[in-house]
């Protein structure tokens, strides 16, 4: 069974992080790894903003002074020679830029260099420690459909592929280096699976390859119970459930790529979830089954620049089929619905993407009477048994009694309790919650 390990961009953000990086593995070449990598950080934002080569020297030097540092003055010397061509080609690929029948398809192809040029080079890092690595271009692992920026995994054609990459590399004692976020079309094209894919990429791979765990190194330990950027005391959480790791990456905590549990929840594997400038601490394990907190509430995860949408009308009361005229609106408009409630004779939801909205609004105006209100936040505490525990939803609102709360939900799965504040207010009341549920 193999051990998945992905290391994102702050992991692998200079000289001493690839070094770092190279430690860990070599520490775990026992367990079968198999490495994904994300780009530099930073990297990946400065490829989608060029629009000229000139634009990109200070990232191609970043790349080639962390070889010379690391390699051997041959090794040193072949991997320059590689970013050279590699800019050659996207200097190339920049002058195509202005067609917009293919730009996000050519996109998708520039961006990629990112990954492709971290995994090339921790490849080199670890075989230079004597830890035998070999790049793996990830673009025949991880099989897409044509959804260029954004593209989705065609899973039966990726776990072949996978397999059939891969297996063998492990089999005789060589560690895969992969760069993650990209794949490519069953044609050949470059695609990206959108931003935070690379967690996507560790998640798919481990369960192609029915991984012992996926392991996932950031720059924080594990998962907290709230944003330390926001609650400085923030802690770390032990474990999680699947369920519970998913809420809170979809209403706002970073360490998680929303997409990244559903993988490990169709093949039962756990994510482990580690800081890369603290191999030594367990991180968070986010597996099928965990431990019911005393306190019932495990974490509090909050998501800004949220919009909501009431559509109140009369034709609801009593009616059938309101509910999926409005719904297909959002569907045509291919915009995701965060919170839903409703009442006898009004809807309200949350969107976390406006940039539809005025289409939207437009078609929304035929059902009923539209309002919209922006600049709102998403506040959403987690925890298992939080439903069926008395007392939980009256601690909060007692909390935050002085704060304007809308858009009240109860999480069907049971373990979610959220709602929406005034986006100027979400920090302190995250704060004043974290503070109640937390404190010692």
């Amino acid at each position: 069974m193999a051990l998945v390990m992905k290391f994102g961009g702050t992991s692998v953000g200079d000289a001493a992080a690839f070094e770092n990086v190279a430690r860990i593995v070599a520490t775990q070449r026992d367990a079968a790894p198999v490495v994904v990598v994300s780009a530099m950080s930073g990297v990946t934002d400065s490829l989608l903003a060029a629009t000229t080569i000139v634009s990109l020297e200070k990232t191609f030097r970043r790349h080639e002074a962390a070889a010379r540092e690391l390699l051997s003055k041959t090794k040193a010397e072949e991997f320059v020679e590689y970013v050279n061509n590699a800019s050659r080609r996207i200097a190339q690929l920049l002058e195509t830029l202005s067609d917009e029948t293919i730009r996000k398809a050519i996109q998708d192809s520039i961006v990629s260099f990112g990954e492709t040029l971290s995994s090339a080079l921790l490849a080199e890092v670890l075989n230079e420690r004597g830890v035998a690595a070999r790049q793996v271009d990830a673009r025949h692992c991880i099989i897409t459909d044509e959804e260029y920026t954004c593209a989705a995994p065609l899973i039966s054609a990726t776990f072949a592929h996978s397999q059939q990459e891969l297996r063998p590399f492990l089999e005789t004692g060589v560690i895969p280096v992969l760069g993650g976020f990209i794949g490519a079309t069953l044609n050949g094209a470059t695609t990206t699976l959108g931003r935070g894919g690379s967690d996507y990429t560790a998640a798919i791979i481990g369960a192609a390859l029915s991984a012992s765990e996926i392991q996932i190194w950031t720059d924080v330990t594990g998962v907290l119970t709230a944003d330390p950027r926001v609650v400085p005391e923030a802690q770390t959480i032990e474990r999680l459930s699947y369920s519970e790791a998913a809420e809170l990456a979809y209403f706002g905590a970073k360490v998680l790529h929303p997409k990244t549990i559903q993988p490990a929840i169709e093949s039962c594997i756990p994510v482990r979830i580690c800081n890369s400038r603290a191999p030594q601490e367990p991180g968070t394990l986010v597996g099928p089954e965990t431990e019911t907190s005393p306190r019932t509430v495990k974490a509090i995860a909050h998501k800004s620049g949220v919009t909501t949408v009431q559509i109140s009308s009369a034709r609801m009361l009593g009616a059938y089929g309101f509910l999926r005229a409005l719904f297909e609106v959002f569907d045509r408009h291919r915009t995701v619905v965060d919170v839903v409630t409703t009442s006898e004779v009004s809807v309200s939801l949350s969107l976390d993407d406006a940039e539809r909205l005025p289409e939207i609004v437009e078609e929304l105006e035929l059902l009923g009477t539209v309002r919209v209100e922006k600049g709102r936040a998403i506040v959403c505490v987690v925890g298992e048994g939080l439903r069926g525990t008395p007392g939980i939803a009256g601690k909060v609102f007692s909390t935050i009694s002085d704060i304007n709360v809308s858009l009240i939900s109860q999480g069907a799965s049971s373990i979610n309790f959220t709602f929406a504040v005034e986006e100027e207010r979400v920090n302190e009341t995250v704060r004043r919650l974290h503070g109640a549920f937390f404190s010692h």
